[in-house]
C-alpha cells in the first residue's frame, strides 16, 4: 500500500524530507493508475511515444528505483534490469502484463530502495565502478529519484486525463 500523498513537514530533518517527497511521488503514481482498466494502462494516447502508457511508465519507474539504489549504490549486479540490455525502452515494453502486477512489483522495488536508503548516509556514494553515475552520493541519488518520479507522475497525470478525462494534482 503506497503511503499517503502528502508533503513532508516543513522542518524535518534532511533525510526525512528528501524521503517524504520522494514517497509522495511515488503515492501519485500509484494514485494515477487507480481505477484503470489494463487496457487503458496499456493504451498509448501519445503517437510520438507509443511506449510511453500508464503500464509501461511504472514498469519504467520499477526499474529506474533498482537502477539506482540497487545497481548504483550498492553494485548489486544490473543483468535482470532490461534498461541494462540491448533492446531501447525495453522496461517499457510491458504488453499483457497486468497493471496490477506492475504496482505490486513497484512496491516492492520501492521498499526494497528504502532499505538501501536506510542503511547509507546520505553522503555515502555508490559502489559501482562501470558507470559513472555510480559515483553518485545517496543525496544526489535521492534527488535524482524525486525529480524522477515526479517528471514520470506528471506524464501520468497528462496520459490519464487523455485516456479518462480523470485529473488532479495530488
Amino acid at each position: 500500500m503506497p503511503t499517503p500523498r502528502t508533503r513532508p513537514d516543513y522542518t524535518a530533518d534532511e533525510r526525512t524530507q528528501l524521503l517524504g517527497w520522494l514517497d509522495m511521488h511515488r503515492s501519485i503514481i500509484h494514485w494515477k493508475c487507480e481505477g484503470l482498466s489494463d487496457e487503458d494502462a496499456h493504451r498509448s494516447v501519445l503517437p510520438s511515444s507509443p511506449l510511453m502508457t500508464a503500464a509501461g511508465l511504472v514498469a519504467h519507474m520499477r526499474w529506474v528505483e533498482h537502477c539506482w539504489f540497487e545497481v548504483m549504490l550498492l553494485d548489486r549486479p544490473s543483468d535482470i534490469n532490461p534498461q541494462f540490455g540491448d533492446v531501447e525502452d525495453a522496461d517499457m515494453q510491458v504488453g499483457g502484463i497486468p497493471l496490477s502486477r506492475l504496482l505490486e512489483e513497484y512496491d516492492r522495488q520501492c521498499a526494497v530502495s528504502n532499505e538501501v536508503l536506510a542503511s547509507l548516509s546520505l553522503d555515502d556514494t555508490g559502489r559501482n565502478t562501470e558507470f559513472k553515475a555510480g559515483a553518485a552520493s545517496v543525496r544526489w541519488v535521492m534527488l535524482h529519484m524525486i525529480e524522477e518520479t515526479a517528471r514520470h507522475a506528471g506524464h501520468l497525470d497528462a496520459i490519464r486525463e487523455l485516456l479518462d478525462g480523470e485529473k488532479g494534482y495530488y
